[in-house]
């Protein structure tokens, strides 16, 4: 929070302000987001939330979600017009400017101030002002702790509450992750307090699968699970073929990893799946093994030490083939990884 002064300055005057956060937003992404949305919109701000893709519908309840700009081609223009207006932009939950696609220039040369919010290892250095920590749990929680440093913790109302809740709840696995901390569980307190009601934001999120998805799973789990015992991984392929026969949508593989990666034993695991213009990678680990540095050393990626993401121009099946090579040169860290 060493920026803090910086940034009320910064915001002590109403401005035009732009929040824009990771391709494919999750729940910290747009929670984060719409959560400092209504707060800088209590503070006279006038402000605008674009996400660079779409995002799952089970998201869509949130507080501002209807004034939601998301990035296509047909309003690349009406995009590039609120970039070049906003005098503050603020990039919450990434920190890679690859990471908002063609946004990402449009940004990169934008007069307004940057302001990075985010909690992923290793950042681009992009940004005017930083409040970049990789030991939050969430984007959402650092957006809560920065409102409470501002002194305004009196503006967090409910529906902003929701939005930090459902970040924090997620990027945490519901409070079951490492990164779970005195602090997370405070925070908590305070958005109960408030009269947040988290049984029916994890109903919201967990309990609203299409049956199509649900098969989907059912699918992925009994004939895609490839367990390699010898290397204590697990990983899922799926083709593109397989999506398009279970009419997959935004958010349909979210948290499918997490089934791999549940296993007894099982130290990391995988998520490779073919979405045609490339092959979109998620890792998972527990303990001392970095799926970030794995990611980062092979497959052009990165995120946090046991969640990670990464990405393959080449086809599924090479994909596939180059992961299962390259764990032999790991075989004595996943076989002897302390996980507690």
């Amino acid at each position: 929070m060493h920026d803090i002064n910086a940034l009320q300055e910064l915001l002590r005057e109403p401005k035009e302000v732009m929040i824009t956060t990771h391709h494919k937003p999750d729940a910290d992404a747009l929670g984060s987001s719409l959560g400092l949305a209504g707060y800088l919109k209590k503070k006279g701000h006038r402000v605008t939330v674009v996400t660079p893709s779409d995002y799952p519908s089970f998201l869509n309840w949130m507080e501002g979600n209807d004034d939601v700009i998301v990035y296509s081609e047909k309003n690349d223009a009406l995009v590039q017009r609120i970039v070049n207006e906003a005098q503050v932009i603020f990039c919450l939950d990434f920190n890679n400017l690859s990471r908002i696609n063609e946004m990402g220039e449009y940004i990169r040369q934008a007069k307004g101030t940057k302001v990075l919010v985010d909690h992923h290892l290793q950042p681009e250095d992009f940004a005017d002002l930083d409040f970049a920590n990789t030991n939050a749990a969430a984007t959402a929680e650092i957006v809560y702790d920065l409102i409470k440093a501002m002194g305004d913790g009196d503006l967090i109302d409910t529906g902003i509450g929701e939005c930090l809740y459902a970040g924090i709840m997620t990027d945490t696995g519901s409070f079951r992750h490492p990164s779970t901390s005195k602090n997370v569980h405070l925070i908590i307190a305070d958005l109960l307090h408030i009269g947040v009601k988290t049984s029916d934001i994890h109903r919201l999120i967990y309990d609203s699968s299409s049956e199509l998805r649900l098969r989907f799973l059912g699918y992925a789990l009994k004939d895609k699970l490839v367990v390699l015992r010898e290397y204590n991984t697990a990983y899922i392929a799926i083709t593109a073929d397989e999506l398009k026969a279970y009419d997959s949508r935004t958010g349909d593989t979210e948290g499918l990893v997490n089934y791999a990666l549940s296993i007894e034993g099982i130290v990391f695991a995988a998520l490779i799946i073919d979405r045609v213009q490339a092959v979109k990678m998620s890792f998972r680990s527990v303990g001392d093994f970095s799926a970030n540095e794995f990611a980062r050393a092979h497959f052009n990626g990165g995120g946090h030490k046991n969640a990670a993401g990464g990405m393959s121009m080449d086809t599924l099946e090479n994909t596939v083939a180059k992961f299962e090579s390259l764990l032999p040169l790991y075989k004595d860290k996943l076989q002897h990884a302390t996980v507690r």
